[in-house]
């Protein structure tokens, strides 16, 4: 099996790993639970997409990744890792702030996710990533997807709820 075909295996069945268990498991909790409660533990999940910074020492040691592409994955991820900050912190201190920021959040996310792959379909990465490159894109990123997906559901299935203000 080459590289390419091993990495998409792997994608795939992480995809089906994390949607089996957020079915079974994280749905019915999120179900039973208000708002906070049950976003908060999946922003947590995009709090360490600043992981991607990795890829400028994966390049140094010749993962073949043009910079304007570096740069888009690298600060699309900050991005993301501040837009999960963020949310955390306005849901944590019960700002009315917290809902329409867990949308740009998700809004922002799903662009960012969605950019990252077309360009790494475009410059067939799968085919060149390796060690900590290739788990991020194998396992990492499906988890993100997953749970960027639960947080859009989770706001969109109750909406009109909001964080309670502090007492």
């Amino acid at each position: 099996m080459d590289l390419t075909s091993a990495a998409l295996l792997a994608m795939v069945l992480s995809f089906v790993v994390f949607a089996t268990a957020a079915a079974w498991y994280a749905v019915p909790r999120m179900r039973a639970v208000p708002l906070a409660a049950a976003i908060t533990p999946l922003l947590w999940i995009h709090a360490f997409r600043y992981v991607a910074l990795q890829i400028f020492s994966s390049q140094a040691f010749g993962f073949a990744i043009p910079d304007g592409t570096r740069d888009a994955i690298v600060y699309g991820d900050l991005l993301g890792t501040a837009l999960a900050l963020a949310t955390l912190s306005a849901l944590r201190f019960r700002s009315p702030l917290a809902v329409p920021l867990a949308w740009v959040f998700v809004v922002a996310t799903v662009l960012d996710l969605g950019n990252a792959a077309v360009a790494g379909i475009r410059e067939e990465l799968f085919g060149k990533a390796a060690d900590v490159t290739w788990l991020i894109l194998t396992f990492y990123v499906p988890l993100l997807w997953v749970s960027v997906v639960l947080v859009a559901w989770r706001l969109w299935t109750h909406r009109g709820e909001q964080v309670a203000g502090r007492s």
